[in-house]
Order: C-alpha cells, then structure tokens, then sequence
C-alpha cells in the first residue's frame, strides 16, 4: 500500500479524492468507485501500488497506436480495478475484480523492476493499458518518471476520465495517449459506463494542449452508438479539434455483461469510416478487421502506401523525416 496522490483531507476523516473525474468523497474506512483507493483512518491509499496483474510485450498497434513508433514493442502492464463499470468490457476479469469479486490479486513489482523488465524487452515504450491506468496512477507516473531517464516513451491507454490535476502531474513525462471515447451522448455513458461523456472531451482537449500525441478509439456497438447522427457529432468534435487525431473504428464482439449484442456487421464499421473522413478528419482506421484496408496508413494529401499493416503486423513503412516520400506532405505522429 502507499499513500495516494491528488486527494485532500476533510472533516470527520472524509477525504475528496481528485484522480478522476468521479471526484469520490471517501468516508473512513470506505473505497472509491474505483475499488482499489482507501480510506484507513483519514488517509488515502492505493491498494494497488506495485501489484501488478498483468504485463506482456506488445506491438504498439495492438494499443492501438498507428502513428506511434510504427512496428516497435511496447512494454504493457496493468492492475486490478476501473473507475467504470463497462457492461461490454473486455478486460472485466482483472477490471472488475474489485468490484466484481472483493479481490485484489497482483504480483509485486517496483517502478524500477518493471523499468528495468521494459528496457531487457527491447521495447521503445511503457505503456499503462489493459484496466484503466488512471487508478493506479501512483505506480504509473513513479514508473513513467524513471522510465524516461531511461529513454523510454509512456503511454496511456485511457477512458479519458482523469482530472486536469492528473494531466498536469504526469505532463511531462507522458508522451501518446489512446483515449476511448466510447459514444457520443450522456446517456450511453451514464447507463453503459457509469460515467458522463463531458469530462472525456475535456481530457481530449487538454491532452493536445499538452503535447501528447492523442489517437482516439471508438467501439461501435451495435443499436447503441452506431447511429448516424451521433456518428457525424463524434467525428465532427475530432475534426474541429484537430483533424489530424486518427480514428480507431473497433469492431464489437460480446463479452461481460452484453451478450445478447450481435457483433458489429463490418458494413457498420466502413459507413462510420467514411462519416469520418467526410467530417474531415485524414486518418480513420477500422479495428478487429484483420486484412481491411481500413489497417492501412496512407498519405493525406497524395494517397500513397505509407505503413501497409495486417492485423498487428507492419509489412512496410515508408515514412521518411516525418514526411511522405512522394509528394513530401507532413505525416502527423511520432516516427522516431
């Protein structure tokens, strides 16, 4: 256990927890939403701080990120629990576990043990993923700050739902975020998630003020996101605020608690392709397609073959100098 970050103490040994946007004020002795946050006798903890539930080397498309250190590893990791309560979540065995089972399972690993684990793997980054890094933000930003003395990049995989005071405390040592944004409207996040849809765009926001590099991903459910309307407003946000944002379009397969939802039909997943570069947004992907054209990194401007990928797999890159070897455009992202 360690103490937690970004919280403050109240009377009557309260405590407003400020890591995300659920803003959980604690009685003693109780949890956050998150489940794995503690209030012991006035003072609030992580009960995750080092247990580490999982941890594997990826390729960093798999998070997705596609104009992130095309074809390198990334070092991934995670522990128990989430600040949402997803009824289609893919990860609810470790996500939900708190919750779900009153447990906290993990194996112990320092900052500098999973440092030096990512550096032996040859991966180019760390990445906080699988459950919602914002949770355990204390093992994430001690690690993200030793990692970059070591030349390593950090990355979240996020719902987006942390506050602007824990943007600002890991600011300078986080580097590319996929933030899901998981609809467009109040009430799939409130019945859905558990959670409002207002705080998410603020984080998109701040993140590119910050200087991350943000790629956005978006699980399209079928009946209860894939509508047209909502699909032009979630693009249209994109696009006005920076075109250049690429777009995951996923497929949805049941899982967890929404097994009555047939899978995505892959004609879903191109008409939201094309509402995406209609409202003019340059990049948009398809996700759980393997061997669509939606993999594929073309040119912006000129249309040419820049990164030729199956599945997880990148076949060709031919960025150079950040630049398309064609017509010289600048491609957006972090190439090396």
């Amino acid at each position: 256990m360690k103490e937690a970050y970004l919280y403050e103490k109240m009377e009557n040994q309260r405590v407003r927890c400020f890591l995300c946007n659920h803003r959980c004020l604690i009685k003693e002795g109780a949890r956050g939403i998150c489940g794995v946050r503690e209030n012991q006798g006035g003072t609030l903890v992580s009960l995750v701080y080092g247990k580490v539930i999982a941890r594997h080397v990826d390729p960093i498309e798999k998070k997705p990120l596609f104009h992130f250190l095309p074809g390198s590893r990334s070092y991934s990791l995670a522990t128990a629990g989430c600040n949402f309560r997803c009824l289609f979540c893919q990860n609810a065995d470790i996500s939900q576990m708190p919750a779900d089972r009153s447990q906290i399972w993990g194996e112990e690993m320092t900052p500098s043990m999973i440092v030096e684990e990512a550096t032996g793997s040859r991966s180019f980054s760390i990445s906080y993923t699988y459950t919602e890094p914002t949770i355990f933000f204390e093992l994430a930003v001690d690690t993200a700050r030793l990692a970059v003395k070591k030349g390593l990049k950090n990355i979240f995989v996020s719902n987006g739902y942390m506050t602007e005071e824990c943007l600002e405390e890991i600011s300078s040592d986080l580097h590319g975020a996929n933030v899901d944004l998981k609809a467009f409207t109040d009430k799939f996040y409130k019945e859905q998630c558990g959670a409002k849809l207002e705080p998410i765009l603020r984080t998109l926001e701040i993140m590119r003020k910050m200087g991350v590099w943000v790629e956005v991903t978006t699980l399209l459910i079928p009946g209860l996101n894939d509508s047209t309307e909502e699909l032009k407003g979630l693009a249209g946000f994109l696009s006005n605020l920076d075109p250049d944002i690429p777009w995951h379009i996923s497929r949805f397969h049941p899982s967890y608690r929404l097994m009555n939802v047939r899978p995505t039909p892959p004609e879903s997943i191109q008409r939201a392709r094309d509402i995406g570069y209609e409202a003019g947004l340059k990049y948009v992907y398809t996700g759980n397609l393997p061997g669509d054209e939606g993999e594929k990194t073309y040119c912006h401007q000129c249309k040419e073959l820049l990164i030729d990928r199956i599945g997880f797999n990148v076949r060709k890159q031919a960025i150079r100098d950040n630049r398309c070897p064609r017509c010289n455009a600048l491609i957006p992202g972090v190439w090396s």
